[in-house]
């Protein structure tokens, strides 16, 4: 094509051809797509760069370390080691710190006593982690339809325990106890033990024949 747009002049001389129109030319020869059948598109072009990218990236980092890249992976193998210690030290990780906890009840209002028989199905199952999630929303639960505590939807176990504590104090260290416990194995990830779930039963027995100091009460509250 390029040929075509060249002047023929036979034999007398070398051919000159103006620049800017060749360069025209060339350009339009080489739009045509069939020198771009095998060309990569453009999110190959783009993946092409990232790993250009990396591989730079990775190059710099061995011509940085003592060592080359023997010593680049070795840095990386420590990484990971520690990492994985770290992992092993500190255990499962929490959704949710153990000192505030989250809400105690879902959506679906329940009443002590329901609370208190899925308890005992899941206690009878061994299945103490849920045994004692119920047995502590059976607590709290018990305590305000003694109106000994005021419905709060999103109150936490601590902050039940603690306005629990203040109204039935002989039992306020108990009751932070279970608090702490429904926290860590509903929040820690830790499950729950038959003796946890006793010692939740036991108090939850205790309180409901313990008399309130109704100075201590809130207010509007009674026995």
């Amino acid at each position: 094509m390029l040929a075509q747009l060249m002047p023929g002049s036979g034999d007398d001389g070398p051919v000159r051809i103006p620049r800017v129109p060749a360069r025209e030319a060339a350009e339009r020869e080489l739009a045509d797509p069939r020198y771009h059948q095998n060309d990569p598109n453009l999110l190959q072009r783009a993946l092409d760069w990232f790993w250009d990218r990396i591989g730079d990236l990775f190059e710099a980092a061995a011509g940085a370390t003592p060592g080359g890249w023997t010593g680049l992976l070795a840095v990386v193998l420590v990484i990971l080691l520690l990492a994985v210690a770290l992992r092993l030290r500190l255990g499962a990780l929490r959704r949710t710190p153990t000192s505030g906890g989250g809400a105690l009840f879902g959506d679906r209002p329940r009443t002590a006593a329901e609370h208190r028989a899925a308890a005992e199905r899941h206690a009878a199952g061994s299945r103490w982690t849920e045994a004692v999630q119920e047995r502590m929303r059976a607590i709290v639960l018990a305590l305000e339809e003694r109106t000994l505590l005021i419905p709060g939807p999103g109150r936490t176990a601590d902050e039940a325990a603690s306005e629990a504590g203040r109204v039935l104090p002989a039992h306020s260290e108990r009751l932070h106890a279970a608090a702490r416990t429904f926290d860590d194995v509903t929040y820690g990830g830790r499950p729950g033990t038959a003796q946890e779930y006793a010692a939740l039963s036991t108090l939850d027995t205790d309180l409901r024949h313990s008399k309130p100091q109704l100075a201590a009460a809130p207010h509007g509250s009674g026995t």
